[in-house]
């Protein structure tokens, strides 16, 4: 459906500043082009915003709203086929839109820091996590010796720090590897950070402390935070102002709290009706014909409901662990989990980064093997599947990773890799194949054009729907869902979940969802699982769990959610 223009009210937009403090950066008449094959794009016009010392400012918008291209600019690292075309950005005062490259070398650092969204091309893979740290700190004339490594480590919120910095990025989860692109960023204390989704990846709990980190600095150094994300209860609790992006313009502004809680604007609207952090609820797929969100997300048929597709049965997952000159120890990343999802529903796992939620997914999904226990499904034991059994397998059950840039392949066009799993399955022919990507494109909200580009050409949240696409391809009964939904913006988000919904509602679909956004939880699942160092710590139906949390652990988690003091009365929050 195309959708209607948006015409821009009377809306409060952010005035010049009349305190008399002079900004740290200010962003004026901002455009921003890109050369392509088919002649010149504009991805941002007429963009704005002021940021005073020791304040934080958040941009919010959409997958492709130009609110990343406009903090690359603030930075100098625009890609080489974009420029700014016109406006200023005036860093203290100096306008650094055309600076050289070298004036803006030694601005990157110490003054401007930046923590980007994705972790897998952002760090090294072939160098310790310690050693790109120490890198950091030496190019910028700080002490870089063992202990202020692993100091700058554990203030970004990794436990053991001297330890991990002896690791590589594949030895950490999604969200410890994110972590540690926030102690680079931060290693150097800039006077202005730039933090591109920075916990996206990230559990509640660890994103709460990574961010009570950067308040800690904004109030005893004067840092400035300039933050870009999707997550509007994060932007509320979080930022002093809001800044909203739609399609390259800056459409509102204003202070955080009084701009979410009463919107001008019909996109900011959209984006605070949409935002699952603002108001916890049950999707409603089929509000316009009055089916309930209860009924929508409720096994098909009462034989389902007792039909455990899944059973987890004390399944346990032990890596060894190098600890220098040849030795090694055990380390239980699982350790006697056991439950069951029953067929047509949603399942939940629940836990902070390093609890083994994925883990347990990887098994599942037959990419790990299991130190010990078992994994059924329909009654047959997983770990016994040989060959041409376990190809039928792979067919039924489909994964949506949590990384799109991993798990995409730079060098297939969009239409291949969504093409792909049904060429290998033999299923179709060109045309019938074609016509399925071309719904698939469609069910996930990218057009139709899109097949004929690259991964590189796409933003981390269109990667992400091309991803979950690519995963509905082979109409699996059960798809595995490693934080799915973590690098949408909060108007795709509630896309995907409403398909999903959709789609379990109408196929009798089974979801394995391991998140750690417990607003996503509160949506569209039925059962949680809680995981806490390996082990299955609480479980139970959504409601239970969420109402009258059990464990310590999890009433932590259920507190840590960002936007909670946003379902408020607006005098109380």
């Amino acid at each position: 459906m195309k959708e209607k223009a948006m015409t821009t009210p009377e809306i409060r937009i952010d005035e010049a500043d009349t305190t008399g403090v002079r900004p740290l950066l200010e962003i004026r008449d901002l455009a921003i082009t890109f050369k392509t094959g088919s002649g010149e794009v504009q991805a941002v016009r007429n963009a704005h915003l002021t940021i005073l010392p020791g304040e934080t400012v958040a941009i919010v918008g959409e997958s492709g709203s130009g609110k990343s291209t406009t903090a690359l600019a603030a930075i100098g690292l625009l890609p080489t086929n974009g420029k700014v075309s016109a406006g200023q950005i005036l860093l203290d005062g100096e306008d650094i839109a055309h600076a050289s490259e070298r004036r803006m070398i030694e601005l990157r650092g110490n003054t401007i820091g930046m923590v980007p969204q994705d972790p897998m091309s952002n760090l090294n893979p072939v160098w310790k996590i310690g050693y790109q740290v120490r890198e950091t700190l030496r190019a910028n004339g700080k002490p870089s010796g063992p202990a202020d490594v692993a100091k700058v480590l554990s203030e970004a919120g990794l436990p053991d720090a001297h330890r991990r910095a002896n690791q590589y990025p594949h030895e950490f989860s999604g969200g410890m590897r994110q972590r540690a692109l926030i102690a680079i960023g931060l290693s150097c204390q800039p006077r202005l950070l730039i933090a591109d989704e920075p916990t996206s990846a990230l559990d509640v709990t660890v994103q709460r402390q990574i961010l009570d980190h950067l308040e800690t600095m904004t109030s005893e150094l004067g840092t400035s935070v300039l933050l870009i994300t999707h997550d509007l209860g994060l932007a509320a609790e979080r930022a002093d102002k809001v800044v909203v992006m739609y399609r390259g313009q800056v459409v509102e502004a204003g202070p955080s709290l009084e701009l979410l809680q009463d919107p001008q604007h019909p996109y900011t609207k959209r984006l605070v009706e949409s935002a699952p952090s603002l108001a916890s609820r049950r999707i409603q797929a089929a509000k316009e014909q009055g089916v309930e969100a209860a009924d929508l997300l409720a096994p098909a048929t009462e034989v389902q409901a007792n039909d455990h597709i899944l059973q987890i049965q004390d399944l346990r997952k032990v890596y060894k662990l190098r600890q220098g000159l040849g030795k090694s120890t055990d380390f239980a990343a699982v350790d006697g989990v056991s439950f069951n999802v029953k067929r047509g529903t949603t399942t939940a796992i629940v836990g902070e980064s390093g609890s083994g939620k994925s883990t347990v997914a990887k098994m599942v999904l037959q990419l790990e093997k299991p130190t010990d226990g078992k994994i059924l499904f329909d009654g047959v034991d997983t770990s016994l599947l040989r060959s041409a059994d376990l190809f039928k397998f792979r067919r039924r059950v489909q994964p949506i990773f949590q990384d799109p840039y991993g798990s995409l392949d730079p060098m297939y066009n969009i239409y291949r890799t969504i093409e792909e799993p049904l060429r290998v399955h033999k299923i179709g022919n060109t045309a019938s194949r074609e016509k399925k990507v071309r719904e698939l494109l469609d069910q996930v909200a990218l057009p139709q054009s899109t097949m004929q580009r690259y991964p590189n050409e796409l933003s981390g949240g269109q990667r992400q729907r091309i991803a979950i696409a690519r995963a509905l391809a082979l109409d699996p009964e059960v798809i595995i869902c490693d934080e799915a939904v973590s690098a949408l913006d909060v108007l795709v988000q509630a896309q995907v979940l409403n398909l999903l919904a959709d789609l379990q509602s109408n196929l009798g679909l089974t979801y394995l969802f391991i998140t750690h956004d417990l607003a996503v939880v509160r949506q569209i699942a039925d059962h949680v699982c809680v995981m806490e160092q390996g082990q299955l710590v609480e479980t139970g139906s959504t409601d239970d769990v969420f109402d009258s949390p059990q464990q310590d652990y999890t009433k932590a988690l259920l507190n840590a959610i960002p936007g909670a003091r946003l379902m408020l009365p607006p005098e109380v929050a």
